[in-house]
């Protein structure tokens, strides 16, 4: 039995805003999706609230929103691979102590896993980008005809289901959880490090969850300060990235329209 080590990507290796976020933002650049899709997502977000809320888990309402993809509905997959496009070329920032930790897992023999409520490919892109071996597992989106159908592969790997994940990848891989370390910076994390012997929680000046400090008191578990940047530097870094993003997603829509000439 091996020890391992999993990651969760949004606000533990890579800062705010997420990484869905940003292909939400550059969508509607482009104007692939519109109000129409997120009208389409009140039923079934109105649906999971109530039954992660009420249910026997009480998984919060970011396992709803997680849950929930019908916005992507009828947005073709090339989009996603021009964005991913220019994300190879990019910088998406990544937050140096959790590098340096992933590397200490690394020289120490434990598998690592990056664990996230992503889209898959965003989770693929942000494993490419690091120098170790690691593997993903994030949420899958139902592809019909070269686009999304906005439904969800299984579920989202967000919440309890984190914890559900690593105990299939803990059986697959001959994992021992309790030898095992998971990361993690906000509440719907609990789970995920509840499930390991050594959870650690990510407090940062970026993103910090008072809920899961007050729970990392409460349960002894340490908490690690990474990335801490000011006020202003954040904002500053937010609104270069916002600037950087649009310019570049500007021009990946010009060599696209140049190459379908």
């Amino acid at each position: 039995m091996k020890a391992a080590a999993f990651f969760d990507i949004d606000g533990t290796l890579v800062p705010p805003p997420s990484l869905e976020k940003r292909f939400l933002r550059y969508l509607r650049w482009r104007g692939a999706i519109g109000w129409s899709n997120f009208a389409r997502c009140a039923a079934p977000l109105l649906r999971e609230t109530s039954r992660v809320l009420f249910g026997e888990e009480r998984a919060g309402i970011e396992f709803a929103v997680a849950q929930c993809k019908e916005y992507l509905a009828g947005v073709p997959t090339t989009a996603m691979d021009a964005w991913l496009g220019w994300l190879a070329r990019q910088s998406i920032g990544r937050i140096p102590e959790v590098l340096q930790r992933i590397d200490w897992h690394a020289r120490q023999g434990h598998r690592i896993f990056l664990l996230s409520g992503t889209l898959q490919p965003l989770a693929e892109a942000v494993a490419r980008l690091i120098p170790v071996p690691v593997t993903v597992c994030a949420t899958q989106l139902e592809c019909e005809d070269g686009r999304y159908t906005g439904r969800v592969l299984g579920e989202a790997v967000c919440g309890p289901a984190k914890a559900r994940a690593m105990e299939r990848l803990a059986a697959e891989y001959s994992l021992d959880l309790e030898r095992s370390y998971a990361y993690g910076d906000c509440f719907a994390d609990r789970w995920m490090l509840a499930a390991v012997g050594h959870p650690c929680v990510v407090q940062s000046a970026q993103g910090s969850s008072r809920r899961l400090a007050w729970l990392a008191r409460r349960r002894g578990w340490p908490v690690l300060h990474w990335g801490a940047i000011t006020q202003r530097e954040q904002e500053l870094h937010f609104r270069l990235g916002k600037r950087a993003e649009e310019h570049n997603a500007h021009s990946v829509a010009r060599e696209a329209e140049v190459n379908n000439r």
